[in-house]
């Protein structure tokens, strides 16, 4: 059982009620792109409401975009998230595109599209394309896995981890990468990442035999799903409150949006994947794709669109895409 840090004093006199600090841009190394909604599971945390019925995904005109940007900016990163972002028929074309460039490329997988019928070759093909994979897993117990995933869910996440480490996925090829996501089951911050990242370690390795690269610890965001959840349940000015009274500032220097540009399936951007599904929309000059090939940003100093959620990348160790953004140590 996967344990969390027990929340902070939540009374009157410990909130501090705060505006979130301004923030503004440095050099953009990534752009993220989420390439619809469709998935094959339905997850309680899941922030962007994705699941088998979402029918938004973007259009092969929109899609033919990205490397152009990627070209046109030298970006070092193509980061693709959904939904399940391989489920879109144009994944692995814009996959062996991007790789052509140079470009590290990141499957945000969720391990169950490995199997899913017409998905044999997929984990092949990402090993040959030597896309970093970063997948949810958010405990190493069957039961903690499948109340926040669904039914089965651990049992086929754990077929898909053994298919990448029988193609070399976290193992010594430092091409083959291979990062796992925690994220707390409810209302709490995650316990410091070097620790959940040492049982992770040997629990997976001593019950199942897997291996990985690196843990990456994610706090809920309150929006989406778990926002509703958080209402329901009568927690949602108390978790904002924790967030809030955990802010450290510190983590203001590497968050996520300073180098990083998000791109909804319609080619809209935004300063993050959390202010995509929020629909606040970035204060600089460009708001689509088409817009990067027409005008030359400068993107260092550009202003970021900040809100109460942003305190969910910033409270105590840090939260981004990249998990926690200082150590245990680094805490003070």
């Amino acid at each position: 059982m996967i344990s969390v840090l027990p929340s902070h004093d939540t009374s009157a006199t410990a909130f501090r009620s705060e505006v979130f600090p301004e923030l503004h841009r440095d050099n953009l190394r990534t752009l993220q792109v989420n390439l619809g909604y469709r998935c094959n599971q339905s997850c309680a945390h899941c922030h962007v409401n994705a699941g088998p019925t979402r029918l938004e995904m973007m259009d092969p005109q929109t899609m033919a975009l990205i490397p152009k940007v990627l070209d046109q900016y030298q970006l070092e990163c193509l980061d693709l998230t959904g939904g399940a972002p391989e489920l879109h028929p144009g994944f692995k074309d814009l996959v062996i595109q991007a790789s052509c460039l140079g470009v590290e490329v990141i499957d945000r997988c969720n391990l169950t599209i490995l199997t899913e019928p017409g998905q044999h070759d997929l984990a092949a093909f990402l090993a040959k394309h030597r896309v970093t994979v970063v997948a949810s897993l958010p405990c190493y117990e069957a039961e903690n896995v499948d109340q926040q995933r669904g039914k089965g869910v651990f049992e086929r996440s754990l077929i898909g981890l053994r298919q990448l480490n029988q193609l070399g996925y976290g193992q010594n090829d430092e091409q083959l990468i291979l990062n796992l996501i925690f994220n707390p089951q409810g209302p709490q911050l995650p316990l410091p990442q070097a620790q959940l990242e040492e049982a992770y370690r040997k629990e997976l390795k001593k019950r199942y035999g897997i291996e990985f690269t690196r843990l990456f610890t994610i706090a809920n965001m309150p929006i989406q799903r778990f926002a509703t959840q958080l209402t329901m349940s009568g927690q949602r000015e108390s978790y904002q409150q924790l967030l809030e009274g955990a802010h450290n500032p510190d983590n203001l220097k590497t968050v996520m949006c300073r180098s990083l540009i998000s791109v909804n399936w319609q080619g809209q951007l935004f300063d993050c994947d959390f202010n995509q599904q929020l629909s606040l929309h970035p204060k600089g000059p460009v708001h689509h794709l088409r817009d990067l090939l027409d005008v030359e940003v400068q993107w260092p100093g550009q202003p970021i669109t900040v809100g109460p959620h942003c305190f969910g990348c910033t409270a105590g160790n840090g939260s981004s895409c990249g998990g926690a953004l200082q150590s245990e140590g680094e805490i003070g």
